[in-house]
């Protein structure tokens, strides 16, 4: 049977957040108001300066996406996604990368998972060698306009679940399996496979991994560690 490997995208593998640059897109091109930015404006500089979390942060871009999306034409929105991953493509951090040509070339099958917009996702991971991506599916409307509402299958949302699914669904094996995830959020799946992998994990994610025994990577400017 092929073994399966799963991936967190933001963070793990592009060094940012997809929504984040998306949130900044729509707002340089006019789709979503200039006010958007004062959403997360404040979590943005608290957490520059240390004074408070990425947690907050995100959460705040999360509100502003969710806040304006609706009514934004979906070929408007798949043609700024385009524009951002061509532009943010190869920004992405070594160790991640070139595990994924590793296990590539062991012909694993390899999904990628991001809480970020599906058509996001697609087309970040679509060079990459991905077998497969999930991220949010939001609905659109009778006149092709996207709206505040996830698809009611949001598996992006529990990727456990989600890991299950497609190891039934396309006969594959959980032996030797490989995870790799930066955050609580990545838990539930890191517990279903063989080879966990903590990639500049969060503090919560850290704690976990010291408790589980699970290896942690760190990338930091062109150095690599493996803490034990």
């Amino acid at each position: 049977m092929r073994k399966v490997a799963i991936f967190d995208i933001d963070g793990t593998i592009f060094r940012s957040s997809l929504l984040i640059e998306v949130t900044e897109a729509l707002i340089q091109d006019g789709f979503f108001p200039a006010k958007a930015e004062k959403m997360y404006h404040d979590a943005y500089k608290n957490w520059l300066d240390r004074k408070g979390s990425y947690d907050a942060y995100i959460r705040g871009v999360v509100d502003a996406f969710d806040a304006y999306i609706a009514g934004v034409d979906r070929e408007h929105f798949l043609r700024i996604a385009r524009k951002v991953v061509k532009f943010h493509q190869n920004r992405v951090y070594r160790y991640t990368r070139d595990l994924v040509h590793e296990l590539r070339a062991k012909k694993y099958y390899i999904i990628a998972i991001s809480n970020s917009p599906k058509e996001l996702v697609d087309e970040f991971c679509r060079t990459l060698g991905f077998d497969r991506s999930y991220g949010r599916i939001y609905k659109v409307d009778g006149r092709g306009k996207l709206k505040n509402e996830i698809m009611h299958l949001d598996l992006a949302r529990d990727k456990a679940k989600l890991l299950k699914r497609i190891v039934e669904e396309h006969g594959l094996s959980l032996k030797g399996s490989v995870g790799v995830g930066d955050s609580e959020a990545d838990i539930p799946f890191l517990k279903l496979v063989d080879k966990p992998v903590c990639f500049n994990p969060n503090s919560i994610l850290y704690a976990h991994a010291k408790r589980a025994g699970w290896r942690v990577v760190a990338e930091r400017k062109d150095v690599i560690y493996h803490l034990q």
